[in-house]
């Protein structure tokens, strides 16, 4: 079963998180704690534009997310 894009956002946040707090993970990628932790559940649908956001605070790009999609 294909995990969803969401729950993907989420799982990354979390390693990316590590030993950090909610409070200061949000505080770095400049969202808030309630947003992270929603985000973190899978929980909360996400802009494009805050996803950008989250690209470019993270240093990353979609790939380090998603990964490579393969096309059938």
């Amino acid at each position: 079963m294909a995990v969803s894009l969401q729950l993907r956002l989420g799982q990354y946040l979390r390693r990316r998180r590590g030993d950090m707090t909610y409070l200061e993970f949000s505080r770095k990628l400049g969202i808030s704690v309630a947003s992270l932790h929603r985000m973190e559940m899978g929980q909360q649908n996400v802009t494009l534009k805050t996803l950008d956001h989250l690209l470019k605070r993270l240093n990353c790009d979609l790939q380090d997310i998603f990964g490579e999609r393969s096309d059938p």
